[in-house]
């Protein structure tokens, strides 16, 4: 998969704060696709340990097999800042991305979209890198504030930064801590979690991103 690389990631904090902050006016908060043409989805996940691992897992819908798979790794300079993940871990997922012989129709990131204090978390910052439509997913809060969803699979509540709806937090299996579902790009937060829902497999992680989770972490 070719990609046109749109910025530097050997950058300082200010640098790359400068960046979140140009680059948060171009996420599109809409659909930017036609469902009924969304055949494929890629999990993709990061891990760090003496480098960066990354790993895309492409999945048909909606049967979800796998299509392909792919990892990278690199070094990479840049510290662990919260707030400034995706300058940490998407080179390492870049490069798994042009190692993809499918060019998949829809990404799922194990991270956050816009539910983040700059409104660009990874899902966002490499939905407009890529110009692609993608999903924030995490497991964890960033930012925000929320009501505890019920407790059934499917239960969702509202991720809010003040009156600004950033996110849902939905509970993907009982017993189970919720996920984080965000807007990355090029869709709409409705659209975003349905897709979530969709990919579900009895697991707490819906099948893209816990593919990508265990291949990203198989080293």
């Amino acid at each position: 998969m070719e990609i046109n690389r749109l910025h530097r990631w050997d950058v300082s904090e200010d640098e790359a704060v400068a960046i979140q902050q140009r680059l948060r006016a171009l996420v599109v908060t809409e659909n930017g696709f036609d469902p009924a043409e969304v055949h494929t989805i890629a999990g993709i996940d990061a891990s760090y340990r003496d480098k960066a691992y990354a790993a895309v897992v492409v999945l048909a819908l909606p049967d979800l097999e796998i299509v392909e798979q792919v990892v990278a790794e690199r070094e990479t300079p840049f510290p662990y800042i919260p707030g400034l993940l995706s300058f940490r871990e998407a080179p390492a997922v870049l490069d798994a991305m042009e190692k993809l012989t499918t060019r998949p129709d829809l990404l799922m990131f194990d991270g956050q979209g816009i539910a983040h204090p700059r409104r660009l978390g990874i899902a966002a910052h490499m939905g407009v890198y890529l110009n692609m439509p993608s999903i924030g997913c995490a497991k964890s809060r960033l930012t925000g504030t929320y009501q505890e969803p019920g407790p059934a699979a499917g239960d969702i509540s509202p991720l809010m930064a003040g009156r600004e709806r950033i996110g849902v937090v939905l509970r993907s299996k009982p017993r189970t801590n919720p996920l984080f579902v965000s807007i990355g790009h090029l869709i709409d937060l409705s659209t975003a979690t349905s897709y979530v829902l969709q990919t579900l497999r009895g697991y707490r992680l819906p099948e893209p991103t816990r593919q990508a989770d265990r291949l990203a972490g198989v080293r």
